[in-house]
């Protein structure tokens, strides 16, 4: 079947990479800043994170913390790893472009393009996975990180710990969480928009708009979600107000 007028040529498929990369690093970039004098999944969570530091030093046996961090910890190895397996998947198919191109030019509405632009999908696919797999193992190592701060919690009835030293910890390990949470979140947020990148195989004008459809669907799960409104809802406040937490 006949493609879009122009679908292969360079100059379109270089507009689509063009407004792939404004379209993630300008909403990364969107979704920091709004987040510090917002509500958001991010702002929230970093309370709920605070506050439980801060029962965690009323509690005189922490096995459960050391645990729910062990499980946050498998959940970012467990992409990590996958994303290895992506990628050996990937070098295997651009060792094999030729019949991945052909196997594409069969299906309905796939623009016919040349080798070294189906190869320039697969690189830019491989460099997205590339990027999470870095964002996931330093999300890993941080709650490594954390897990070395737990050890080093002041003990309950401890007497040589002020009051205000007792504070300066609990924020301190809420915010080596947060940064590892944010990690784990940049590396599904390259999991959403390397998603979007396979529909470049079929059309770069339908790239486009999916792109534009990742952003839309990030911004709502992170500002607009039901959970959100979950979270936030409390008879009391649960810290301080949200609009007044910044979250690096």
């Amino acid at each position: 079947m006949q493609s879009f007028p122009d679908a292969g040529s360079l100059w379109v498929n270089l507009l689509a990479i063009s407004w792939f990369l404004f379209c993630w690093v300008g909403y990364t970039y969107y979704a920091q800043h709004k987040g510090r004098d917002t509500a958001c999944l991010a702002s929230v969570l970093h309370l709920y994170r605070r506050d439980w530091m801060n029962r965690l030093l009323l509690r005189e046996q922490r096995m459960s913390d050391a645990s729910v961090i062990g499980n946050l910890e498998r959940n970012t190895s467990f992409f990590a790893s996958s994303t290895l397996l992506i990628l050996a998947g990937l070098i295997t198919v651009l060792g094999a472009t030729d019949r991945a191109q052909n196997l594409l030019h069969e299906l309905p509405f796939v623009a016919q393009v040349s080798r070294e632009i189906s190869e320039l999908k697969l690189l830019v696919l491989m460099a997205i996975f590339v990027y999470a797999f870095f964002t996931f193992s330093w999300g890993m190592r941080q709650y490594n990180f954390a897990s070395v701060l737990l050890g080093s919690a002041p003990l309950l009835g401890e007497k040589n710990v002020t009051e205000a030293e007792k504070n300066a910890y609990a924020e301190r390990m809420a915010r080596v969480l947060s940064m590892a949470g944010n990690e784990f979140n940049l590396g599904l947020r390259a999991y959403y928009f390397a998603l979007g990148t396979l529909t470049w195989f079929i059309n770069p004008l339908l790239f486009i708009l999916t792109t534009a459809g990742v952003v839309l669907v990030l911004y709502r799960r992170e500002f607009h979600s039901d959970v959100l409104d979950i979270m936030m809802f409390s008879p009391a406040p649960i810290a301080s107000p949200v609009n007044q937490e910044k979250v690096e």
